[in-house]
């Protein structure tokens, strides 16, 4: 080996050192940069070579410059990042959704269904009184405005959770696209196999690149001996090294909002994820907002319904004039059981009462609902079977006709009013004759116009106009009353379990929320142990490779004064 090998020898190592200084200042300058990945060099033995009967080494080579990454850590910490994105999200829907409820303010329904019954429970003690009657039907709007408010924030709180599916599609077709043209670049710049180097860089785009998308979607990633990553959502790719695959909204309907679902677009094969924030929101728009929308609608047919069906059997202080029902029927020659009411009516009776206040006499007349499906159904006015109308019609001081589906009554005289008694079928809340409420789901509850326009015609009475307060007695304890058709669940209870239920979801959404976060930092814990930058490491590296290039340049200075001597020979 002669001196000018050994001064060549020397020169590589002094590049060796130089460029290990030079990786280890990148470090030290990205010690802060989030997303930035510790880089290492590879240092080897340069290849032997024979001298003589001797095998003498030529120093030292820089293999490569790589990142020191675990991958199977970063792919745990992107499933982390999916699940937290998707914890968070359902968390801050219930928080929205507890910040409706109010439950516990001096505004929430519990408040406004108590209020109301006790009005209720006032007419007993003035049932003479119409400004009473009026402050009952009052807080009745109170309460249905309440029920009218919740429902309408819940569904913009829906809809709006629907909107931001619809945006995340373009979220996904950015960042898969950013993740293609960045495999594309890392294979020419890695050179496939040419080069054991990474494109640091590049690399680091593409790592918080798939952690983003990770936020949005669960994924997958396999690398491949080019560089390039295949990304796969459930079973489809979205991309596949240089190729990427686009997704698209689209729109079905669901409880009467337009929601959105985002599919592939060649395969027309809807996005599924099992986490990320994607999978948070379909299941707040869905189960959260939607199952809490079904429930109160629910709650409100419920307290409409049921309730209708004991006051329609009442009287009030005075009778109608004209009435006219609420609900349409969609076939007149139908069953009323099956003509299309948002309620269904029973086989039972009913009894209409005609008053005269000329000679204070009440003629009461019997009503047969026969909806027992054995033929000639009572129908509202068809011929297939007997007609509601024409019984109504037949009786003596009042007429009945229909119009575009809906029955109207009216006296034959203005010394007649009529009311009604003893509903045992439930037609008349069917039909929305002679109730407090109006309307079928937690949207369109209201009260009655009739009633809000003369309070006197409040049903307290239950043996005639402005006998007594028997129907008032039950509608007061209605809210503790066992309802049949809720399994004998009171209203209260059916109140209770609806907030309860949201509540105790709240509450574990919380907990898995708390434990996602705990579990992303513990794995950012252990990312940042294996690649991010320690100073002080980085100090040590800097001062071992700096005495290297010392004892490199010490070395090229004796051998120079040898190469002098050797000269002057």
């Amino acid at each position: 080996m002669s001196l000018f090998s050994s001064i060549r020898m020397a020169a590589n190592t002094l590049r060796a050192m130089d460029i290990s200084l030079q990786v280890t200042g990148q470090n030290i300058a990205n010690a802060n940069t989030p997303g930035y990945i510790r880089e290492d060099v590879i240092l080897a033995p340069s290849p032997t070579q024979r001298v003589g009967g001797l095998l003498l080494g030529t120093g030292v080579d820089v293999e490569a410059v790589v990142q020191k990454i675990d991958h199977f850590l970063e792919e745990r910490l992107r499933g982390s990042v999916s699940d937290r994105m998707d914890a968070e999200t359902q968390e801050s829907s219930y928080q929205q959704l507890e910040g409706v409820i109010g439950e516990l303010s001096d505004t929430d329904l519990s408040t406004a269904l108590n209020t109301f019954f006790s009005g209720i429970a006032e007419i007993l003690n003035q049932p003479e009184s119409v400004s009473v009657r009026n402050l009952a039907v009052l807080q009745g709007g109170t309460l249905t405005d309440g029920i009218n408010r919740m429902a309408e924030r819940v569904s913009t709180i829906r809809a709006d959770t629907n909107d931001r599916i619809i945006d995340m599609a373009d979220s996904i077709n950015r960042l898969v696209e950013q993740i293609r043209e960045l495999n594309v670049r890392i294979a020419n710049t890695e050179g496939g196999d040419v080069s054991r180097s990474d494109a640091v860089g590049l690399r680091d785009q593409r790592l918080q690149a798939m952690e983003d998308l990770a936020k949005l979607i669960d994924i997958r990633v396999r690398e491949q001996p080019s560089g390039a990553v295949v990304v796969y959502s459930g079973s489809d790719f979205l991309v596949f090294e240089g190729i990427a695959r686009e997704v698209e909204v689209v729109l079905d309907s669901d409880r009467g909002l337009s929601v959105a679902d985002i599919h592939m677009v060649n395969t027309d094969a809807p996005i599924d994820p099992a986490a990320g924030e994607l999978r948070g929101l379909l299941d707040s728009r869905d189960n959260i907002m939607g199952d809490f929308l079904d429930q109160l609608d629910e709650f409100a047919r419920t307290l409409a319904f049921e309730f209708n069906k004991i006051y329609s059997s009442g009287q009030g202080l005075n009778g109608y004039g004209a009435l006219t029902s609420e609900f349409a029927v969609d076939d007149i020659n139908e069953p009323l059981n099956d003509a299309g009411l948002q309620f269904t009516p029973v086989n039972g009776s009913f009894q209409v009462l005609v008053h005269n206040r000329q000679t204070g006499e009440t003629q009461t007349t019997d009503i047969f609902v026969d909806l027992n499906g054995l033929g000639n159904d009572i129908t509202l006015d068809g011929t297939t079977g007997p007609s509601l109308t024409a019984m109504l019609d037949d009786i003596d001081g009042i007429s009945a006709s229909t119009n575009s589906g809906k029955l109207t009554i009216t006296s034959d005289s203005p010394d007649h009013e009529f009311t009604f008694a003893n509903d045992t079928s439930g037609l008349l809340a069917a039909l929305g004759l002679n109730t407090f409420f109006s309307g079928y789901n937690a949207a369109s509850l209201g009260v009655n116009a009739v009633l809000q326009h003369d309070p006197a015609t409040f049903a307290a009475s239950n043996a005639g106009i402005g006998a007594d307060t028997g129907n008032a007695i039950e509608l007061a304890v209605f809210l503790d009353h066992p309802i049949q058709s809720q399994n004998n669940e009171t209203l209260a209870v059916m109140y209770d379990r609806m907030i309860g239920e949201t509540t105790q979801a709240a509450s574990i959404t919380r907990a898995v929320a708390d434990g996602a976060r705990v579990f992303e930092d513990t794995l950012r814990g252990q990312k940042l142990a294996v690649s991010g930058v320690s100073l002080d490491e980085e100090a040590v590296r800097m001062i071992s490779y700096q005495r290297s290039y010392q004892a490199s340049a010490r070395y090229i200075a004796t051998l120079n004064e040898l190469f002098g001597v050797l000269v002057s020979i």
